[in-house]
Formats: C-alpha cells, sequence, structure tokens
C-alpha cells in the first residue's frame, strides 16, 4: 500500500470517528473551508448519525494517544477549529485505562538492564495514573523512599510516530490548498506537536524541563517542583519524589482541610507569572490534575512533558501590549504589533490601531474584576485574519494557559481580581526591563559581548585581506569564457530538465493520490 493511500484511509477512518460525535459539522460550514475539504468531510460523514452538540473532547479520546496530544494542542488555536471546540478540547483529559503491570515491569527492567529488585525495593502494580503516552506507579527505593515511578507504554513510541506521519501529509496538502489555510500554517502547527511529543516520548527530557522550573521558581512563595531521582531516570523511566496532598480539583477536599482557597488561588497566578513574563518558561500544562496542595498549602505542579518558552524581547512586546490595551493607548500597541513583525506591513498602523480600539474599549468601560484574560485574547485573535497575521504558536501555548490559570483561580476564589494581582507585577517587571538602569545594563552587555568577538573578526578580515607583500600588485585578468564550463552548462540544462519532468511526474501522482483519497 502507497504512502498516501495510507494516510487517506487513516484519515477517512478517523475522520468517521470525528462525525459520529458531530466534531465536523462546524468546520464543514465555515465560509473560509477549501471546497475540496469540504467534500472529503462530507465524504467521512456519510451514513452517520450526529448529537446535536458536538463533542470534540470525547472524539479525539476515543480516537486515540495521537489525537488525545494533538487535541489538547488544537485547544489553543481558536483561529483553527473555532472557540466552541477550543474550549471543549480544554476539558480534554488526557486518559486511559492503565496496561497490564507484567509489561511495564519487563519495561522497566530493559530500560534499566537489570532485574527490578535491584531498582527498586517495592512498587505497586496497580498504577495511581494512566495517560496515552505513559503511566504512573508508586514504588519505594532501595534506601526507603517513597517515589512516583513514569513508565512509557510499550510500542506507544511507533504509534505515535505512524500518526504524526499521517497529520504531516495531511497539513502539508492542506496548506497547499492557499488562501485561509495557509494563513493559519497547519505545518507549523503539526512541527510543533511533533516536538512536544518528542519531548514526551523522552523522558530525561521532561526530567531536565522539571529541573529547570524548580530552578526558576525557587524564589516564588507557596509553590515547588518534585525533585528528580536522576539515578532512577531513563529515556523510558522517570522516577521523581512522591507527592501526598489534595488534587486542585478536589475543592470539598481543600475546604475540609482547612486551606486558604483565596491565598491559595493568589499564589498560583503569581506562580504563573514568575514563570512566564519574569523567566519565560512556564508550565504549559496546567490543569486541575496536574496540581497539589500539600498540608502547609504549598502548590506542588506535575507532569512537564509541554512547556512553553518566550524570549525577553517577546515578553517586553507583550507586557508593552497588555499595558497599553488597558490604559486605551492603541496607537503604541499598533506600533509594537508592527515592530514585532507580527502583522505585514503593506498594512496601515492607523487601521490596526482602530480595530484593536474595537477589542480594548469594551475591557474599558466595564469593571475591571469583570475582565477576562481569556475573552481579552480570544477577542485579539478574532482580528488575525482581517490584517493577515500569521499566528505565533509560542503566544498561543500562553494564551492556553493563561486561560487555564484563570478558570483554576476563579474556582478557588469567584472573587478574584487577576488584574490587581497581575498588575504591579507586570508594572514592576517593566520598570526593571525598559528603565534607564536596564537600558545601560543591556548596552554595556551589548558592548561587551562585541569586544570579546573583535579579536577573532579582526583575524578574518587579515586572513580574506592579507597585507601586500613586496611584490607588485598584478593588473587585472580578463575573464576568459572556458570551453568545459560551456560543456557543463549543457549538461546542467539537461539535467535540470530532467529533474524538472520527474517533479512533474511526481507531483501528478501525488494529485491522483490526494484524489484518490478523496474519493474514498
Amino acid at each position: 500500500m502507497t504512502g498516501s493511500l495510507r494516510h487517506s484511509l487513516r484519515l477517512l477512518r478517523w475522520g468517521r470517528i470525528l462525525a459520529r460525535y458531530g466534531a465536523l459539522r462546524e468546520i464543514e460550514r465555515a465560509a473560509h473551508t477549501p471546497a475540496p475539504l469540504r467534500r472529503l468531510l462530507r465524504l467521512a460523514r456519510l451514513g452517520t448519525r450526529q448529537p446535536l452538540a458536538p463533542d470534540y473532547s470525547a472524539a479525539f479520546q476515543a480516537i486515540g494517544p495521537a489525537a488525545i496530544k494533538l487535541g489538547q494542542s488544537l485547544a489553543t488555536r481558536p483561529d483553527i477549529v473555532g472557540e466552541e471546540a477550543a474550549h471543549n478540547l480544554l476539558a480534554l483529559q488526557d486518559s486511559l485505562p492503565p496496561v497490564g503491570f507484567a509489561a511495564i515491569e519487563r519495561e522497566i527492567e530493559a530500560s534499566f538492564g537489570k532485574p527490578m529488585g535491584e531498582v527498586f525495593a517495592s512498587i505497586d502494580p496497580v498504577a495511581v495514573g494512566s495517560a496515552s503516552i505513559a503511566q504512573v506507579h508508586r514504588a519505594v527505593t532501595l534506601e526507603g523512599t517513597p517515589v512516583a515511578v513514569k513508565v512509557l507504554r510499550p510500542g506507544i513510541r511507533d504509534k505515535l510516530a505512524h500518526d504524526i506521519a499521517t497529520y504531516e501529509w495531511a497539513a502539508a496538502h492542506a496548506e497547499a490548498l492557499g488562501g485561509e489555510m495557509a494563513r493559519m500554517r497547519p505545518r507549523l502547527v503539526i512541527a510543533n506537536f511533533r516536538r512536544w511529543t518528542l519531548q514526551e516520548l523522552d523522558l530525561r527530557r521532561e526530567a531536565a524541563s522539571a529541573s529547570e522550573l524548580a530552578e526558576v521558581v525557587a524564589g516564588a512563595e507557596g509553590f515547588r517542583v518534585p525533585f528528580i531521582d536522576w539515578q532512577r531516570t531513563n529515556s523510558r523511566v522517570m522516577t521523581l519524589e512522591w507527592i501526598d496532598g489534595i488534587k486542585l480539583s478536589d475543592i470539598a477536599a481543600l475546604k475540609a482541610a482547612g486551606h486558604d482557597l483565596p491565598g491559595i488561588a493568589r499564589r498560583l497566578v503569581l506562580a504563573f507569572l514568575t514563570q512566564s513574563i519574569y523567566a519565560g518558561y512556564f508550565h504549559a500544562d496546567m490543569h486541575q490534575g496536574n496540581l497539589f496542595i500539600e498540608a502547609d498549602g504549598t502548590i506542588v505542579a506535575i507532569d512537564f512533558g509541554i512547556m512553553g518558552r518566550i524570549d525577553r524581547r517577546a515578553r517586553v512586546w507583550l507586557g508593552e501590549i497588555l499595558h497599553g490595551l488597558t490604559t486605551g493607548n492603541y496607537r503604541r500597541v499598533a506600533e509594537i504589533h508592527f515592530e514585532a513583525q507580527y502583522v505585514p506591513a503593506y498594512h496601515s498602523i492607523d487601521d490596526f490601531a482602530s480595530a484593536l480600539r474595537a477589542v480594548g474599549e469594551p475591557i474599558r468601560g466595564r469593571a475591571i474584576d469583570q475582565v477576562s484574560y481569556g475573552q481579552m485574547l480570544e477577542a485579539l485573535f478574532g482580528i488575525t485574519r482581517d490584517f493577515d497575521m500569521a499566528v505565533q504558536p509560542h503566544l498561543l501555548l500562553l494564551q492556553k494557559t493563561m486561560v487555564m490559570i484563570e478558570g483554576l483561580a476563579m474556582a478557588l476564589d469567584p472573587h478574584i481580581n487577576l488584574w490587581e494581582i497581575s498588575g504591579p507585577f507586570v508594572a514592576a517587571w517593566m520598570r526593571d526591563e525598559l528603565g534607564p538602569e536596564a537600558a545601560l545594563a543591556d548596552r554595556l552587555h551589548a558592548g561587551a559581548r562585541w569586544l570579546k568577538r573583535l579579536p577573532g573578526l579582526l583575524a578574518r578580515v587579515e586572513e580574506a585581506f592579507p597585507p601586500k607583500g613586496g611584490a607588485p600588485e598584478p593588473p587585472p585578468l580578463p575573464d576568459v569564457p572556458l570551453v568545459w564550463r560551456k560543456r557543463d552548462g549543457a549538461g546542467f540544462a539537461r539535467h535540470l530538465g530532467s529533474a524538472l519532468a520527474g517533479a512533474a511526474v511526481a507531483l501528478a501522482g501525488a494529485w491522483v493520490a490526494m484524489r484518490f483519497g478523496w474519493l474514498g
């Protein structure tokens, strides 16, 4: 079976599952959906009974592990799947029945190259958590320390590799349709998804993420990360500190234990701001199942498979944008978008400032405790299509996490004022980053870097332009065409013609395969 046919049949099977949950209806109705894709969606739902209300989360759950991960990624893309679907996908729980312990034991022993008894004193055969990529068991080390052991599902790497290859094939064909599909850059979406997933498939990378985040939040009050047992961690097994605490989702248990819920909400928001704004490195999957509250009220985060990173320049731009929207300086916000090249230069700054005003004025006209981070960012995404703005994946991941944090904080304290908490933090950070001392420090740092590079630069210049010797400078020589160069040129032309002909045949074959996929 050819690759194109295999991908087409796999997509058709997935499409029919999505159709049974009503998950294709809105995509098919969307005005910007290309006609070829609309025909494919119509074929996928042929003969299926669809519910009145689509359930996107259940549909992705039914397809399998890779789809669960993709659904969580698409939750950050309301511009692709729509706001309703994005909100629904935020609730997608990465949970699957556990693999039998015998298979898990074989994975552990194979990864360490030794019997289980030489690694752990004991391990509970009943999984305490089971997700699409790995499952977790409680264990005790040879030194008597209770730990959590995360083990990859057997065969998951091959399974995900096949599914992601199909996603890449579908994204390339969708983007080639041009128009709105090209603007949304589905190939980049899948490329980022592939990168995140590959990181999750190497548990050493996840352990490194946990270690880095622990350094970031070391100064954050009431928030910490479990320590990693590096001696019992490899690419397929990760061992970390066992956390005794109450899940953040269990509000009743938190109240019964006497915890200060408003205080927890405040610490959660400040911890997120410390990660995203101060350090530019944040936990990007902070849903309620990944957060525990210890007896003293400390928040402990787990599951570090999806992390976000924002460089300093992007954080400064983002801070100025948020500040400008809340103060009404729409012209400055528009200028920042153009400086950051988020908006193509052929658009008008004044027109863009006017569009931003339409987003900002409803926010400024409402009480500050009624302003939602998520609603504000969704409104911003709503104007991207009109101004041909290419989507910035790192900001979308930040938006998804902000919506999660907002929801968690409001569940803990319905009267929390997120702007009141975050405003002073962001303002102080911007003073540090944009004030005269910071500007001077930046210039000194840049100057020091240039001075360090100067000797190497001078050496390369001297190598390219050596000093003149004692002999006189030779006169300019005429450019004489060579016979063998002409022959090579003719040969090159013949090879180019053959290559173009071969490419034409390949494209024709791809087109036939694609059409075959549409027709079933």
